[in-house]
């Protein structure tokens, strides 16, 4: 069966899962279980609860697969389900977001050994951990993962109007973090080079560095 289901669009998938298919999720799953759970990843960033949270995700899906009316994509339909399940985790543990910034935790997007990109990365992720639970969203949708406003509206069940406001809301305030940390960046190592390249004082005239005893 994995031939024929392959060749079927998500809908078909869906409407063949709704007639009992027992096959048919499971394509839906293998189809986008790993952009769903980059999706979990960058709200939480968090490795295991963003794997716990898909998992989740989708054993709710699979279970509530009835409701779906095939009138927005199966996409948006998963987006939407991971989304609530990642914030019902943020809302249950407040502590998930402060982890967001942690090196050992953070999925980057490139593994080259690019130590400025590196940090460029961590900056925008710790920074955006400490946005509103709002702005967060809607960035993480629009500008991280590519959807569209209207899809993105869809997703959070909100005005394309609001996700536009909550998108140039959350780049201001990203911004503004993230000047703030790169001038306490300069500021720190032009304080370090001061201390490095500051020249001695030259010896008091007065005071006698001969030997005890030499006249």
């Amino acid at each position: 069966m994995d031939g024929p289901l392959r060749e079927l669009d998500d809908r078909a998938l869906m409407r063949a899962h709704q007639g009992g298919d027992p096959d048919a999720f499971g394509e839906i799953f293998r189809r986008h279980r790993d952009r769903m759970w980059a999706v979990a990843m960058r709200v939480l960033g968090d490795r295991e609860l963003a794997a716990d949270c898909v998992q989740d995700a989708f054993i709710s899906a699979y279970r509530h697969a009835a409701g779906y009316r095939g009138d927005a994509a199966v996409t948006t339909w998963l987006h939407r389900i991971v989304v609530n399940a990642c914030m019902d985790r943020v809302r249950r543990d407040r502590h998930v977001l402060r982890r967001a910034g942690d090196l050992a935790e953070i999925d980057l997007a490139s593994d080259r050994d690019d130590h400025a990109s590196t940090e460029a990365v961590l900056d925008v992720r710790a920074a955006l951990a400490t946005l509103p639970e709002a702005q967060r969203m809607a960035l993480v949708l629009v500008d991280m993962h590519g959807l569209p406003i209207a899809e993105a509206a869809a997703v959070l069940q909100v005005a394309e109007g609001t996700v536009k406001s909550r998108c140039f809301r959350g780049r201001e305030a990203l911004a503004l973090i993230l000047r703030e940390r790169a001038g306490e960046s300069v500021g720190t190592i032009d304080a370090g080079r001061a201390s490095k390249t500051r020249t001695p004082s030259a010896p008091d005239p007065t005071v006698n560095l001969a030997p005890e005893g030499t006249p």
